[in-house]
């Protein structure tokens, strides 16, 4: 449709006039193009002056190295406000003293443009809300337009059956003043006749609309993008790609319009996400999901992603990246693995001290005595009443339901160890001679495992889904698997 948000997998081209906020009456024509995986680029016949000059006396010009660079350039096109930003010149050919004179060409490189509203930069609280769609979306939603009728008398399927569209109910739940809706965007039904046959489409979206108390920028609105986007990929497990953003211009349509109210005015970002949607790509398995909003409804799990985002946004970010942008290098995802667990147990809070205050610090003071005056600074430094990473790898594996935890793997006590040992080869020697391949590998996979269970059941995931996830996730039944395999030895760690 005519309307339809513009997916970020899918190319477009815009022909107009340019200029920079600052000069608007030097207008320039030419074409901005995006392709999904190109970016965007503007070619304008003329040129905007990249060159950097100085006058360091009257009627003297200095050209120095180097090009300038726009933090905007506005422009107008397919009737149509856009708006670029953080835009650098790429090649520009001039006709200075050529034999026959002709326009200047000029290529722009952007990393952002704002099709339908201008803007003086990404931190101008111009819009009123914000719309996202991410893969997997509508799978995670657990709700549909759609209801399926089979025909069956006396239970035998006789060819009849129905499709109905019926507008699903929006969600909505209020976060510290920011409403945050799951809605639905449906087409009308629409019959494609082919040579061959006859295709009935309506296309069903999920999204969520983001309506904030006071107007936000565009960097407001990528961070709310974000949010739902690393939700979605906590929730299936996977890289969750932006398939459009949409954001609404604050003030509407201010043309007259008779008694008829102002129009809403959108804005359709293009930019590069940390991972590109692709709108027509196959949904996820629903056995490879964690959880959906059928068994943790939207209105309780909204909240609760808030506050754990923003208290425990560090080691989120590391394990979702383990999704996002898996290294190729077994020792790259161990230290990835190890560091969100040790960031995550700080930021839960849940330090216990090896010794209590009152008895550490006499100890220590008697003990840096016997240092020399020199090396005393550094040894205090060194000596100190902290958790070590086993103490913390213990205190994680204890939170999450304790069964799931089992399941996950039988010998915690070995997985603490060996993942200690793991870490600390590699960080202080170099190399990890006391490990297999295999079971760094399994390190490596357990280690996010309870990373994920924490975050999970800080959410408040009930334990029996946890104990599901467990047993019947693909991934973490492998997991299982590999942890029974090679971190489950007789005995004490040798």
């Amino acid at each position: 449709m005519a309307n339809d948000p513009l997916n970020l997998d899918k190319s477009g081209e815009w022909a107009g006039l340019w200029w920079l906020p600052d000069d608007p009456d030097e207008q320039i024509p030419g074409v901005l193009r995006y392709e999904p995986e190109g970016g965007l680029v503007l070619s304008l016949i003329g040129a905007f002056e990249d060159r950097i000059m100085s006058s360091p006396s009257p009627g003297v010009v200095a050209v120095h190295e180097g090009h300038r660079v726009w933090d905007v350039i506005h422009g107008a096109a397919e009737q149509r406000e856009i708006t670029l930003l953080a835009c650098v010149p790429n090649s520009s050919k001039r006709t200075i003293g050529a034999r026959v004179k002709s326009p200047d060409k000029q290529t722009v490189m952007a990393t952002t443009a704002l099709i339908g509203a201008h803007v003086s930069g990404e931190d101008d609280a111009a819009f009123s809300a914000a719309e996202v769609s991410v893969e997997d979306l509508g799978l995670w939603a657990a709700s549909s337009v759609f209801e399926g009728f089979l025909g069956a008398p006396d239970g035998k399927p006789d060819g009849s059956g129905s499709i109905s569209v019926k507008p699903s109910e929006t969600q909505s739940i209020v976060v510290d003043g920011t409403e945050f809706r799951l809605s639905h965007r449906h087409t009308l039904p629409f019959f494609d006749q082919r040579r061959g046959g006859t295709v009935g489409r309506v296309r069903d979206t999920a999204f969520v609309r983001i309506v904030p108390t006071d107007p936000f920028s565009l960097s407001g609105a990528l961070g709310t993008a974000s949010l739902v986007q690393d939700l979605i990929a906590l929730a299936t497990h996977r890289a969750a790609g932006v398939i459009w953003l949409r954001l609404e211009v604050a003030e509407a349509d201010s043309v007259p319009r008779g008694d008829r109210p102002s129009l809403r005015r959108d804005a359709d970002v293009l930019y590069s996400p940390s991972v590109l949607g692709k709108h027509d790509a196959k949904a996820a398995d629903h056995h490879r999901v964690f959880f959906t909003c059928a068994s943790f409804p939207f209105e309780e799990v909204v909240p609760r992603w808030c506050e754990a985002h923003g208290r425990l946004q560090a080691a989120i970010n590391m394990i979702l990246g383990l999704r996002y942008a898996p290294a190729r290098y077994v020792e790259n995802n161990l230290l990835t693995a190890v560091g969100a667990a040790e960031v995550l147990h700080r930021r839960l809070g849940i330090d216990e001290r090896p010794m209590p205050a009152d008895e550490f610090k006499p100890m220590r003071e008697a003990m840096l005595t016997h240092v020399p005056e020199d090396h005393r600074e550094r040894f205090k430094r060194a000596i100190r009443n902290d958790p070590t990473l086993r103490d913390r790898l213990y205190a994680l594996a204890a939170r999450p339901d304790d069964v799931a935890v089992g399941l996950l793997m039988p010998d915690v006590d070995r997985w603490a160890r060996r993942t200690t040992r793991a870490r600390n080869d590699l960080a202080h020697e170099g190399s990890t001679p006391d490990h297999s391949m295999e079971e760094l590998i399994a390190v490596v996979e357990v280690t996010t495992a309870v990373v994920i269970l924490n975050v999970l059941h800080e959410l408040g995931l009930p334990p029996e889904r946890q104990r599901e996830i467990v047993q019947k996730h693909p991934q973490l039944r492998a997991t299982a698997r590999s942890a029974r395999e090679w971190l489950v030895v007789p005995g004490a760690d040798s």
